[in-house]
């Protein structure tokens, strides 16, 4: 990541690019890599191991993300006294299931705990990307009078969106799987251009693609783009000390949530929960989308992410070698 991040800024570097944020041509591809990753990290749910830990997911992707924007945000402005702080608390709030992913094909932790993450970092990007929408309003001051109404009219077409979704799924579920992969390619396409995320996170659950392989592709792709695209923007420079006071705080937030939710599970699976707080592509999309109105926002999210994602491989390479010397046998005397 860091690397293509690097090639972006030195591209708009050498090519004098600027303000490209204001661009209707970069506000839709800017929706639409959020619509491909958003698909993704819901697709690969497993539906039947995720009902089985129901309570403590969703406890994890409400409760948990309006807990860890609080505590983010709240050091955050304490600090820096910066009005933005809500906002930046609630883009860095999430977990990313991209990076989750790597995790998975490891046995840091046990299957229960293996499904408690991959559920919390899919779900939580949804109410991620509503709580953004609504913070930006309040943080701008467009939300006076009307944001009740149009938080209630936001839901009911998501909605409507899943329903639909649902609908078209069960007329191409047993059809040819080329019709499976367009009702998937157009419900990404019309939640882009509509800004209707969380229908799309629903329709991701059962709009299944008969091989998913695609799919790993195309969000490792847009990813890539995202990342580029992030480099494009910090060619005005990168607020450090910023970024890392946010980071670091977005990282002790999920050791406070995971300490809070998770009670009777193993010690060695809450701490792995606690230290897993990642930040990828939704983060990314997200100081993409709100650069415009927020000048600068990148310049903070982008040594943030970097932060969160540094801080997570000391932390759980520490945390893993406690793990083992905990298994070995005690030596005899």
């Amino acid at each position: 990541m860091i690397v293509v991040v690097g090639l972006g800024w030195l591209a708009a570097d050498l090519g004098g690019l600027r303000e490209l944020e204001h661009s209707g041509a970069y506000v839709l591809l800017s929706s639409l890599l959020l619509a491909i990753g958003l698909y993704g990290s819901t697709h690969g749910i497993d539906r039947a191991e995720a009902r089985e830990h129901t309570r403590l997911i969703t406890l994890a992707v409400t409760v948990g993300v309006l807990l860890k924007a609080a505590f983010i945000a709240g050091v955050v402005y304490l600090v820096s006294g910066d009005p933005r702080a809500l906002i930046m608390a609630v883009v860095v709030a999430q977990i990313d299931p991209l990076s989750v992913a790597g995790v998975m094909r490891d046995d840091r932790l046990s299957s229960r705990a293996k499904t408690i993450l991959g559920a919390w970092s899919s779900f939580d990007d949804p109410v991620t990307i509503i709580l953004a929408v609504y913070a930006a309003a309040l943080v701008s001051g467009s939300g006076q009078g009307g944001l009740s109404v149009s938080y209630f009219a936001d839901l009911g077409w998501n909605a409507l969106f899943a329903i639909v979704a649902y609908l078209v799924w069960r007329l191409v579920r047993k059809a040819p799987p080329v019709l499976a992969y367009l009702a998937a390619a157009g419900a990404v396409a019309s939640a882009a251009w509509s800004s209707l995320m969380l229908g799309l996170a629903t329709a991701g659950l059962y709009l299944r693609l008969p091989d998913a392989r695609w799919l790993g592709r195309a969000v490792s792709a847009a990813f890539a783009l995202s990342a580029f695209l992030m480099g494009l923007l910090l060619v005005g420079g990168a607020n450090m000390g910023m970024g890392v006071l946010l980071g670091l705080s977005a990282y002790a937030a999920q050791m406070v949530a995971a300490l809070a939710l998770t009670h009777g599970l193993p010690v060695i699976d809450r701490v792995h929960l606690g230290l897993a707080q990642q930040n990828g592509v939704t983060a990314v999309i997200l100081a993409l989308v709100f650069e415009r109105d927020f000048g600068g926002f990148v310049a903070v999210i982008a040594p943030a992410i970097l932060t969160v994602n540094l801080v997570h491989a000391a932390a759980n390479r520490t945390a893993d070698a406690w793990g083992a010397r905990r298994s070995l046998p005690s030596a005899p005397r």
